[in-house]
């Protein structure tokens, strides 16, 4: 199952999500109306002593069954859907912020990039290695001060993502141990399970309400029961508050259930997506061992750890029905999936295995810096979309260690990563530059751009298809701008931008990536290409004009005849295009359904592929527009 095939089949959980969520909501609506029923009778037939005589010569049937073809079950119906629906809306409305609030939740603190602390520079050091691979910006990351092995990535898409850890999981583990728990989920963000997640948390929660509202009315009638003439009327109020607390935890009961069925079955995906991006299945497993080999295990000890239980890489906290509403498989299950032949010994490895170092053609771009030839097979550098292979991580690695040690102090610094985005932006004519220069110092913070001068020099041993890398490289500190910050930031950009009158390639692809990744509202997908073949021929008119082909509607039907099927007759345009009419035609785009995503890939690899020549400027824009469709393309690294 490949990438588009796994976000085809989170979409379609999500479905069914909402489905079994609806199923639940229902029998909470009837174990709702048929407990409020009995009290509403016995409330009724207990009211003095003159009722209560005759209260059981009262048929409770026939009086149940007046009741509940009332108006009763009409408005319990509407009260239950009301809170379930409220109390979902305020979750959801906490947790647009993205990971961050599930880190936060949960007692995590940010990670300062120039921490001194060897664990934390080992665990940044393995997080970033597996972005710039598999072409994700690289997430924040939290530290969880917790003595088991854990961790989780939560966000809203892989934009916005965070990747939480414990400390128990960088001071147990080794480095392979540590790679093969972060691969795990870095599957979770490319799989589409974080979505997924967030619904759950914000459709368990509104059913939650319910029983919180009756521990509420339970508090309340305590309070009340200390008055002298109160006495009636905080048992009836108890009475219905502990009524509440049934219907809520009854229905948190099969919420869990549901909640534990999928995540099960996504663990499972996301351990052997972790064998298939590290290529070595002893990490994974060896974290595995270890969480059973030590007394804390995985346990999560926060306040808020039962509610994000399903997001963790190990159980993280016990249940009373563990074999029902573990959202884990067994660890025994689990190792034995990545490890067939495990003879069953669940003590910690204390040797480091080694990472395999196999060598792998890795198939994609082959192109190097300058206009020169190279070769393009569009399929298989889509296959590694969501599956960076041995090849992409030695790239990462080899780049890492080759920075200049001031790009990457740079990049982990709110200022710097600012002044460095700046330099890349910076123009070869001198005239336009001291242009540009002048416009920041008026404009930039002036620890910005006292920066530059250094920053700019060492950009100048970085070749131009790593700029995108030392872009992603920078996103988390780029993330820790204010929202004023972050408005000065933007604008200084447009002002670099705009400075010779034009916008290149180069520079729309910066600014595109930046602004969707720091201003990103998650996007649903299910559009079809069918209807969208203006937006399509726009795009693929831009990759003709921008590869500069000398034959250029032979370069533009190559795409076309791979998506005709989908969209019918394209019309190319050789008439310029300007930058907003390609960000109207790629919005649209963006929304397309999951499994026709590999089709307008493969459509803009083989329009630039024609002319059997790739550019730096050519990767640069591919990877982009793959990025917008939420699409990451691993480094487009020469075999």
């Amino acid at each position: 199952m490949n990438f588009f095939q796994h976000q085809d089949q989170a979409k379609k959980k999500t479905a069914q999500l909402v489905f079994l969520m609806f199923a639940a909501v229902i029998t909470l609506i009837i174990v709702a109306t048929l407990l409020l029923a009995v009290l509403f009778y016995f409330f009724q037939n207990h009211t003095d002593s003159i009722t209560a005589a005759n209260a059981y010569q009262t048929d409770i049937g026939s009086h149940l069954l007046r009741l509940l073809t009332s108006e009763l079950t009409l408005w319990v119906a509407l009260g239950v859907v009301a809170v379930v629906a409220i109390g979902s809306l305020f979750k959801s409305l906490q947790l647009r912020a993205g990971g961050k609030a599930i880190a936060e939740s949960l007692g995590g603190k940010l990670i300062n990039p120039d921490t001194t602390d060897k664990d934390e520079k080992r665990l940044l050091n393995v997080i970033e290695e597996m972005a710039i691979a598999s072409g994700n910006p690289v997430p924040s990351v939290y530290l969880l001060e917790e003595p088991g092995i854990n961790a989780f990535a939560a966000g809203q898409t892989r934009r916005d993502a965070v990747i939480g850890v414990t400390r128990g999981c960088i001071r147990q583990l080794n480095r392979d141990e540590l790679q093969g728990v972060i691969a795990h989920e870095f599957s979770h963000i490319h799989n589409g399970d974080m979505k997924l997640n967030m619904r759950l948390i914000a459709i368990l929660h509104g059913i939650l309400v319910i029983g919180l509202i009756g521990s509420f009315i339970l508090r309340g009638s305590a309070f009340r029961s200390h008055g002298r003439n109160n006495n009636k009327g905080a048992s009836q109020q108890a009475i219905l508050g502990l009524a509440l607390v049934v219907i809520g935890y009854s229905g948190t009961f099969f919420g869990n259930i549901i909640k534990a069925a999928v995540s099960r079955q996504r663990e499972f995906l996301a351990d052997a997506s972790a064998v298939q991006f590290t290529r070595n299945p002893k990490g994974i497993s060896g974290a595995l061992k270890k969480i059973g080999g030590i007394s804390q295990g995985s346990t999560i000890q926060a306040s808020a750890a039962a509610e994000f239980s399903h997001m963790y890489f190990g159980q993280g906290v016990k249940t009373a029905f563990s074999g029902l509403m573990a959202t884990h498989p067994p660890l025994d299950t689990r190792i034995r999936r990545i490890e067939p032949n495990w003879d069953g010994n669940i003590a910690p490895q204390t040797e480091s295995s080694s990472a395999s170092s196999g060598q792998e053609s890795v198939a994609g771009f082959s192109s190097t810096t300058g206009q020169q030839t190279a070769s393009l097979e569009p399929e298989q550098a889509i296959d590694t979309i969501g599956s960076p292979q041995t090849k992409h991580f030695e790239h990462a690695d080899r780049f890492l260690k080759q920075l200049s040690p001031d790009i990457r102090q740079a990049a982990h610094n709110a200022f710097s990563a600012r002044a460095l985005i700046y330099c890349l932006l910076l123009d070869s004519d001198k005239r336009i530059r001291q242009q540009q220069l002048a416009q920041l110092k008026d404009g930039a913070h002036p620890a910005t751009f006292r920066e530059m001068p250094k920053l700019y020099q060492a950009l100048q041993q970085v070749e131009r298809q790593h700029y995108l890398s030392v872009l992603d490289l920078s996103i988390p500190a780029l993330k820790q701008q204010s929202k004023p910050q972050y408005e000065v930031f933007k604008k200084n950009l447009i002002a670099l931008i705009k400075a010779d009158k034009s916008v290149s390639l180069f520079e729309w692809c910066l600014f595109r990536v930046i602004t969707q990744t720091l201003e990103e509202t998650p996007t649903e997908t299910g559009e079809s290409l069918k209807g969208l073949g203006k937006e399509v021929s726009t795009l693929l008119s831009l990759i003709v004009l921008a590869g500069q082909n000398s034959a250029p509607t032979a370069a533009f039907n190559a795409g076309a005849e791979i998506l005709k099927s989908y969209t019918g007759k394209l019309s190319y345009s050789n008439k310029g295009l300007s930058f907003p009419e390609i960000d109207k035609a790629l919005q649209k785009l963006s929304a397309i359904k999951p499994l026709e995503k590999p089709a307008l890939l493969k459509a803009i690899g083989h329009t630039i592929a024609f002319d059997k020549k790739v550019t730096p400027e050519e990767t640069e824009l591919f990877r982009a527009i793959a990025d917008t469709l939420d699409c990451p393309i691993p480094p487009l690294v020469t075999d």
